[in-house]
């Protein structure tokens, strides 16, 4: 049986050594698609060293390759971000400019290498934000080739200014818990949907 696969790429300023508010947030995602017999992933970008710039290989010690090939063998693409100044993550925009950087490859019915996967976002702060940080990451993703489903962003956000996070004041939020399961739920139908009908080359190759 064909099992599917979920990628989360953890756009946090904070390497796995540290506590992580989006990673608790998108665990929540974790346990529905687990739930569904999906096999999830998440990488915390800050472990790795990614370079900026417009090719899918940077050299110079460039880690981005080996996620590269995650995110290829992956049905389902997560990016989760912190909000910073009212935005997403530098590293989640580093994250969407490495993927664009492959965006001119093609799968083999010659579309865009993105075609048949999903994308959804999930984001966490204490400050307002959330939304614009999941508009720019979902439109970047369906730029590129990515299929967004409807309500594919879940976020917590607390009281503007200093304050609780997302794991002191989130985990029980009515509102943030049910965006989460749709998001799961969603993302999974769609990636079920194109597996078993993938988007059909005519009028869409390169």
């Amino acid at each position: 049986m064909f099992k599917m696969k979920a990628l989360m790429l953890n756009c946090s300023l904070k390497t796995s050594e540290e506590e992580s508010h989006t990673s608790s947030l998108l665990q929540k995602a974790a346990e529905w698609l687990n739930k569904e017999g999906t096999e999830t992933e998440e990488i915390r970008i800050a472990d790795y060293q990614v370079s900026p710039g417009m090719a899918p290989d940077m050299g110079n010690g460039d880690e981005w390759p080996k996620i590269m090939e995650k995110v290829l063998s992956a049905n389902i693409v997560i990016i989760g971000t912190p909000i910073w100044i009212g935005e997403k993550s530098s590293i989640s925009t580093l994250v969407v400019e490495r993927l664009y950087a492959s965006s001119a490859e093609t799968n083999e019915k010659g579309q865009a290498i993105y075609y048949n996967k999903v994308g959804g976002a999930v984001v966490t702060g204490n400050e307002d934000g959330a939304k614009e940080s999941a508009k720019s990451i979902l439109y970047g993703l369906q730029h590129i080739g990515f299929t967004v489903p409807p309500n594919v962003d879940a976020y917590w956000v607390g009281e503007a200014g200093p304050g609780p996070s997302y794991i002191e004041g989130g985990k029980d939020n009515e509102f943030t818990n049910k965006n989460t399961k749709v998001m799961s739920y969603n993302l999974l139908h769609f990636a079920r949907m194109l597996h078993k009908h993938p988007i059909p080359a005519i009028g869409n190759t390169n």
